[in-house]
């Protein structure tokens, strides 16, 4: 039971933009798991969901970067990170500087960093800031271009 509640749990946050845990309980119960606050809050810390702040700066749940879930689920490729929290992506020598909505940075910098982009070395991330550090000036041209491609960004 506990694994297809958790499994809906998932389905519901990638479908929908599920601020509360009240909200998720509603959804649930509506899909025949009847699950506790509690229940919701251990099964949204086992899966790596976390509360981020959407491109309309609403709360809503989201799935960490890969892996990170404690069940083994895995989180959205990169690619579907930066299209749903990258705002801005700038440039500046072999500085990449990665905009996102309060409280994704973390996210999308843990892709960043599970990904295997060349001439990518690490990235630091803030509340909704990523200075993501490249190999040289040229492999931050590079990076930057396929952030921006990957997140839809001219």
């Amino acid at each position: 039971m506990k694994r297809q509640r958790q499994r809906a749990l998932l389905e519901l946050v990638r479908g929908e933009p599920l601020g509360s845990q009240e909200q998720i309980r509603t959804r649930l119960h509506g899909l025949g798991f009847d699950a506790t606050q509690s229940t919701i809050s251990r099964d949204l810390e086992e899966l790596g969901l976390v509360r981020v702040r959407d491109g309309h700066g609403h709360l809503r749940y989201a799935e960490l970067a890969e892996g990170n879930g404690s069940n083994g689920h895995h989180a959205p490729p990169l690619d579907a990170l930066l299209r749903e929290f990258a705002l801005e992506v700038e440039v500046s020598g072999n500085i990449v500087l990665v905009k996102t909505p309060p409280g994704a940075a973390n996210a999308v910098a843990q892709g960043l960093d599970g990904s295997s982009m060349k001439g990518l070395l690490g990235t630091v991330a803030g509340d909704d800031t990523i200075l993501a550090v490249a190999t040289s000036v040229t492999a931050g041209k590079s990076v930057a271009r396929a952030l921006r491609s990957m997140a839809g960004i001219p």
